[in-house]
C-alpha cells in the first residue's frame, strides 16, 4: 500500500480507512471472505491491528462495508454513463456498455465473491437490495420501451449481459463483445421495421 500523506487529521483518517477497504477487497477477491480479518487487512494495508479496530471492530464490520463498496463505485459509474444517454434504448445500451467496461476492469469481482461467500442473512439481504438498485434503471428503460412482458424481457436480456461478462473475463476482446452484445440487445428491443440504426451508428 502507498504511504499515506494528508494535511489534516480528518483527511489522514479518511485515507487510512480507504486503504483498509482496498486491502479488505483485495483479500476477499483473492482469498475469500473467511480470510477478511482485522489482522490480515491491517497487515496488507501496512497498519497495526489496533489501528484497524479504530475503523472496523470485527470481520463482520469489514464485510458489511465491503458489501456497500462493492456496489457503490459501480453504481456511480453506471449512473454517470446513463445520465448522458438520450432515450430508453440508449440508456439500455449505456448500461450494457459501462457494465462490460467495469467487468473488464474487474469491478464486479468483489460483489461476485460476496455472493458466493456464505454471508450472514443480513448481508445477503443487503447484497440483493444493492443489486436490485443497480439494475433498476436498466429495467425501467425496458419498461419505458413498451417491451412485451417487460420483467421477463429484462431478465432475458440481462442473461445476455451475464454471458457477455463471462466472455470478457475469459479473454474475449472487450470491443468485440460489447458491439456484438449491443447489436443483439438492440435487435431484441427495437420493433420490427423500426428505423433505429444498429448499435454504434447514428450517435
Amino acid at each position: 500500500m502507498p504511504k499515506i500523506n494528508a494535511s489534516t487529521v480528518a483527511e489522514h483518517r479518511a485515507q487510512q480507512r480507504e486503504a483498509l477497504i482496498e486491502a479488505a477487497i483485495d483479500i476477499l477477491v483473492n482469498e475469500g471472505a473467511t480470510a477478511v480479518t482485522p489482522a490480515a487487512v491491517g497487515a496488507l494495508a501496512g497498519l497495526a491491528r489496533s489501528s484497524v479496530y479504530q475503523y472496523f471492530d470485527s470481520s463482520a464490520a469489514l464485510l458489511t462495508t465491503i458489501t456497500e463498496e462493492a456496489f457503490r463505485r459501480s453504481n456511480e459509474a453506471l449512473t454517470r454513463a446513463m445520465a448522458t444517454a438520450d432515450g430508453p434504448l440508449e440508456r439500455v445500451e449505456a448500461f450494457f456498455r459501462e457494465s462490460l467496461r467495469l467487468g473488464a476492469e474487474g469491478a464486479h469481482r468483489p460483489a461476485a465473491a460476496l455472493m458466493n461467500a456464505g454471508l450472514p442473512p443480513a448481508c445477503q439481504q443487503r447484497l440483493m437490495e444493492l443489486h436490485l438498485e443497480q439494475v433498476e434503471p436498466f429495467r425501467a428503460a425496458v419498461r419505458e420501451l413498451g417491451a412485451p412482458e417487460p420483467a421477463l424481457t429484462a431478465d432475458l436480456i440481462a442473461g445476455m449481459l451475464h454471458t457477455a461478462l463471462a466472455a470478457v473475463e475469459h479473454g474475449t476482446p472487450l470491443d468485440t463483445v460489447t458491439e456484438r452484445t449491443l447489436a443483439l440487445v438492440r435487435r431484441c428491443l427495437t420493433p420490427t421495421g423500426s428505423t433505429v440504426p444498429p448499435a454504434g451508428e447514428g450517435h
